[in-house]
């Protein structure tokens, strides 16, 4: 009976995917609310039967396509200029498609890591900026986040949204400001797309085929990803499927009377490591305690301490607690009852989803209490994997989207290319500082793949690092300047910018809240690069340096009218720079502007040879400007 309502519900599923396959179907960024981009080709396309034709009517424009064999179809409506709001409807076979409330201005794409996808709502002006938030004319799209192997059709279920005070609240702060002085400098719809992660590497983000250009991954070229990889997302999905419920209890290892077989034995508290190393995936721990007769049937409490992930702890064969959350101590209540006297079986079921795994506190933050008295039970535990990730082809996976290049790009932009854009606003670096050098290849690398899929050379602008960590006493080396430096590097590439914010970080906090300012910043350089309006793209910009005996002379371009300080000091004295002589010791300079040029010099610098400004973690009093007040990127004239 059991397997004839098996086959019974596989043919009903069977009949309705054949129905579903043969209605008309969008990707789900096509949807009430959008904004398609002005001025250029509007291409549609989605799916449907196969030799179904598909009709669309827009704005007055009547067009039909056929799908191909592989059910996709494409269809391309001429440009047009900015308005609306429009009725677009998607006619086929089966049924209709009516999409509501559609405007035509300019789409922007906003990507990175968490300081792009850092709310609104954590904004120093939050509420103000969301109070005042109400625009029919912004429209934003946040694009769900998915690690995938493959290129993705679409991305996740999420649809457009007009800009209200309850969709900007957790949208992205950068993008929201970025967008929000668009419209208003412009006066036409702006359409923002956010599709950002934190905490992830540039690689992620670059295609598989531009990839290949990475001296890391250069090694695969000529084979797919999946292959590359070793395993596939549906290695990955049954995975997870495995890690989901809890099947494995039904195996009841937690029961003192189970007879364990195949068991190994390692030291508890400890990572996971060794064969473990890299795991994820559900293991479960046990171990055994002799109590005296006095704690029979008592009431006691066993501290676990912190355990990575997830937990759920058994004493004799009884649930005493279970956490979900790493960072949480366990300290579980032992009721009355559970414990006696002789011996006492604790069996641990420890899942894992990404990174170490395992129980990781001090030994001493092992025990069971009772009565007043503390056993430890650090020690040689049993322990037996349920599942792990290397039995489906790849460790610790699970979900990190850094751990193999185009993970995000596959299903978080892949699926947008050809929904046409004006340009692209990028915020990432901190990621890749460890790394910054090898960043001058992969930045540019990064947006000339983006803007070959695309097709054409749309404007790419990002917001420089941020000042970040503590203020250094002495001039020194440092990974976070290196990484603005190739940012400004990658400024050679055509119909680029880039906003400088070392004045408005955080020292303690990677995720300054003045994201305001970083929005406006960047739409500023946007009018220069994007619509060829006449302002300064950025702060000044480090051009020539001459020697005059003690001291340097620098000259910049992008000065506007003439250098500044940020701060208008009277004297025009410059913060920031540090000066060398040939043995490339650095020490802090005096700086002043002279005749729209920089002057440095070190009374213990008789003989200088290179000049750095802002060269440091958090270079936070840097106050090089040009006329309209945007600030010089640090830079060095030394190699």
């Amino acid at each position: 009976m059991k397997s004839i309502t098996k086959l019974l519900l596989i043919s009903m599923l069977s009949g309705f995917f054949a129905i579903a396959n043969a209605t008309v179907k969008l990707p789900h960024f096509f949807s009430d609310n959008m904004v398609l981009q002005r001025d250029k080709a509007i291409r549609i396309w989605g799916t449907a039967a196969k030799k179904e034709r598909v009709t669309i009517t827009f704005n007055s424009v009547v067009q039909s396509v056929e799908t191909g064999k592989d059910g996709i179809w494409k269809l391309q409506l001429p440009a047009m200029n900015y308005g609306g709001p429009y009725e677009m409807t998607i006619q086929g076979k089966e049924n209709t498609i009516t999409l509501k409330n559609i405007l035509i201005g300019d789409v922007w794409l906003c990507s990175g890591q968490s300081n792009m996808e850092f709310n609104l709502d954590g904004d120093f002006t939050a509420e103000e900026a969301i109070g005042n938030a109400t625009n029919k004319n912004i429209r934003l799209l946040t694009v769900p986040k998915t690690i995938q192997t493959k290129e993705q059709f679409d991305i996740e279920p999420t649809q457009w949204k007009e800009c209200t005070p309850e969709t900007a609240k957790y949208f992205s702060a950068v993008g929201y400001f970025f967008g929000k002085q668009l419209q208003e400098n412009l006066n036409i719809p702006i359409g923002l797309i956010n599709s950002s992660w934190g905490g992830t590497d540039i690689e992620t983000w670059t295609s598989w085929e531009a990839s290949m250009n990475n001296s890391d991954y250069s090694k695969y070229r000529g084979k797919s990803m999946e292959k590359s990889l070793g395993f596939t997302m549906d290695d990955i999905n049954r995975f997870q499927e495995g890690m989901e419920g809890e099947k494995d209890i039904a195996q009841r290892w937690f029961d003192p009377a189970k007879k364990l077989s195949g068991w190994k034995k390692r030291y508890v508290p400890k990572a996971w490591d060794a064969e473990l190393a890299h795991e994820d995936g559900i293991i479960w721990f046990r171990t055994e305690i002799t109590l005296p007769q006095e704690a029979d049937g008592a009431e006691g409490v066993i501290q676990l301490g912190s355990i990575d992930d997830q937990d759920v702890t058994y004493i004799n064969g009884t649930e005493v607690g279970r956490t979900d959350f790493w960072m949480t101590n366990r300290n579980y209540t032992i009721r009355p009852g559970i414990l006696k006297a002789g011996k006492n079986v604790i069996a641990v079921r420890v899942k894992d989803t990404g990174v170490t795994g395992g129980m990781v506190s001090e030994s001493d933050q092992l025990f069971l209490e009772v009565k007043g008295q503390k056993y430890n039970l650090a020690g040689e535990w049993e322990y037996k994997p349920y599942i792990l990730s290397s039995s489906f082809g790849f460790k610790n996976f699970g979900y990190s989207p850094n751990s193999f290049a185009s993970l995000l790009y596959n299903g978080m932009i892949h699926p947008l290319v050809g929904y046409n854009i004006k340009g692209a606003i990028w915020y990432q670096g901190e990621n890749n500082a460890s790394r910054a050098y090898h960043y001058r290849t992969l930045f540019p690398n990064m947006i000339n793949d983006w803007r070959a899929q695309w097709g054409y050379e749309f404007p790419f602008l990002w917001v420089q690092l941020a000042s970040f960590m503590k203020v250094e006493d002495q001039p020194m080396e440092s990974d976070w300047a290196e990484l603005r430096e190739a940012q400004s590097m990658t400024l050679s590439l055509p119909k680029t910018g880039q906003a400088v914010i070392t004045d408005i970080g955080e020292a303690f906090d990677i995720h300054p809240r003045n994201k305001k300012d970083v929005g406006y910043r960047l739409a500023h350089s946007t009018m220069n690069v994007a619509y060829g309006k006449n302002v300064l793209p950025s702060g000044p910009v480090f051009e020539k340096m001459e020697k005059e005996g003690n001291r340097l002379v620098l000259s910049f371009t992008n000065t506007g009218n003439q250098l500044t300080t940020s701060d208008k000091n009277r004297h025009g004295y410059v913060n920031g720079f540090a000066i060398a002589g040939s043995d490339k010791k650095f020490v802090w300079a005096q700086a002043y502007i002279r005749d729209n040029k920089v002057v440095v010099f070190s009374d213990d610098v008789t003989n200088p040879v290179a000049v750095r400004y802002g060269w440091a973690n958090n270079p936070f009093d840097n106050n090089l400007a040009n006329s309209e007040g945007l600030l010089a990127s640090p830079f060095r004239t030394d190699k």
